[in-house]
């Protein structure tokens, strides 16, 4: 493609071509987790294409940083929840170092969520609950397994993906033993809200041993 054309295009795009929410931090509740859930629902209200993904970054054994796209399975007094193979690169990583940032944007609200603290893993159990609340996709996904591993072709992929899915459906109590439910437990976490005249608002929760203190940033 004729770079020129990419040019164009990257910069002919807007950003939020929308009428953005007002935010007053003032009336922020004391804990983080309160106006999460109240952001989660305003954006699925504004109709935000799967307010549910994620930006999951972690650091490989090195320090070099990683990151990818994944779902939020909850989010409670234990942290933001998510779940993956253990024997996949995230899991790996999080094994080594457990420690991670996730990042939510909801481009129709201007609005971003960014979290950073660490990890831990659920119990067998309730990573066994976490897949069978899901879909049969998701079971079938998960025998499938092998994630982040060598594929040898799309036919190979092909095959695997067809024998899950009759394992699924034939057995839909099936367990996929890597299956790891993780739990991100934010030491900070900073709710952005886009301003058309740059004039954004940025609210910085930090956990402190008596609770939550919170802080304006310069945009």
């Amino acid at each position: 493609m004729d770079t020129s054309r990419f040019q164009e295009a990257l910069r002919s795009s807007r950003v939020w071509d929308t009428e953005l929410p007002a935010f007053d931090p003032d009336g922020a509740p004391a804990g983080p987790l309160e106006l999460f859930h109240d952001w989660f629902v305003q954006a699925v209200d504004a109709g935000a294409v799967e307010p549910q993904t994620m930006s999951l970054a972690t650091v490989d054994e090195e320090g070099r940083p990683d990151a990818r796209i994944v779902m939020l399975h909850g989010a409670d007094e234990r942290g933001w929840h998510f779940a993956s193979h253990a024997t996949s690169a995230k899991g790996r990583q999080l094994a080594a170092r457990p420690e991670a940032a996730l990042v939510f944007y909801w481009p129709k609200l201007g609005r971003q969520v960014r979290l950073r603290g660490r990890v831990t893993t659920g119990t067998p159990e309730e990573a066994y609950a976490d897949l069978h609340a899901r879909t049969t996709g998701a079971l079938a996904s998960a025998l499938v397994g092998r994630q982040s591993e060598v594929l040898p072709s799309l036919e190979t992929l092909a095959e695997a993906n067809a024998a899950a899915w009759q394992r699924a459906h034939a057995e839909p109590e099936a367990e996929a033993k890597t299956w790891t439910l993780y739990v991100l437990e934010p030491a900070g976490i900073e709710f952005f809200q886009g301003d058309e005249q740059r004039r954004h608002i940025r609210l910085r929760y930090r956990r402190e041993p008596a609770g939550w203190s919170r802080e304006l940033l310069w945009p």
